[in-house]
């Protein structure tokens, strides 16, 4: 058995009183959930109030890669309290989903997961930043700038989003350092030195990052401004960690010398 919850089929009416009724689904654009920078909900133009716990469902089942049982995301979303409060909790947020006539969760069963007419940004900008670490990003890079700088719910404290939001940060990291690379192979110098800067701002002793920053500085003829950056990264290493930048980046900057 499949219950879509979140969405309430229009009964067929003729005369006036149908034709203000609220269109179907499938004459409206995707719903769309957005979860880089903050919470929200959007169905064409409009954004959807929801309740916290229909919030939290909603952004749990859109880490999961297929659906998943009832008990599971009852567990993970009220860990703390007995398992029957919990489910009842979970019984709630469905029927709160399911007053707002938006498509959102689909039960299967004892299952649950997310609609799949249900657009989620942070899918989206995955698949972007997997693009550009396996190259095949190509040349329309500009796309990615947005996403790989966004935080992923930066103001939410749930247990469960710790992992999924080092997850996603490890790679927005790595993609803006291809990103900044890609850049400097196309010679879009400023654009590459802003986006290995928002790399070291997401993790400021990340060498990683800075060793990107130098190869820009480099590459568009300007020494000094590497061995600058160079010097700053050094003093921070050792201020903060008491270490040394590692042998590729002293490979760098080797016989590099303020004019």
């Amino acid at each position: 058995m499949v219950e879509r919850l979140g969405l309430r089929q229009p009964e067929s009416r003729t005369g006036a009183r149908g034709a203000n009724r609220r269109p179907a689904a499938s004459k409206r654009g995707p719903v769309e959930l957005r979860l880089m920078n903050g919470f929200e909900v959007r169905w064409d133009a409009d954004s959807i109030s929801l309740p916290m716990s229909v919030q939290r469902l909603l952004a749990f089942l859109a880490f999961q890669t297929r659906p998943v049982q009832r008990v599971y995301v009852a567990g993970k979303l009220w860990l703390d309290v007995p398992e029957e409060r919990a489910f009842a909790s979970l019984r709630s947020a469905l029927w709160r989903a399911n007053q707002t006539g938006v498509p959102l969760v689909v039960a299967v069963n004892s299952q649950l997961a997310l609609d799949p007419g249900v657009l989620v940004d942070v899918r989206e900008a995955s698949r972007q930043a997997c693009r550009l670490i396996d190259g095949t990003a190509g040349e329309d890079v500009s796309f990615a700038g947005f996403a790989l700088t966004a935080e992923l719910l930066p103001d939410w404290y749930d247990d469960w989003l710790l992992i999924e939001r080092e997850r996603y940060r490890q790679l927005r990291l790595h993609a803006l350092e291809a990103l900044a690379v890609r850049l400097t192979e196309l010679a879009r110098y400023g654009e590459a030195a802003e986006t290995a800067l928002a790399a070291i701002a997401g993790e400021p002793l990340r060498e990683s990052a800075h060793r990107v920053l130098i190869r820009i500085h480099l590459a568009e003829g300007n020494p000094s401004e590497a061995l600058r950056h160079y010097e700053l990264f050094r003093d921070l290493l050792l201020e903060e960690l008491e270490l040394a930048p590692s042998e590729q980046l002293e490979a760098l900057v080797e016989g590099l010398t303020r004019p």
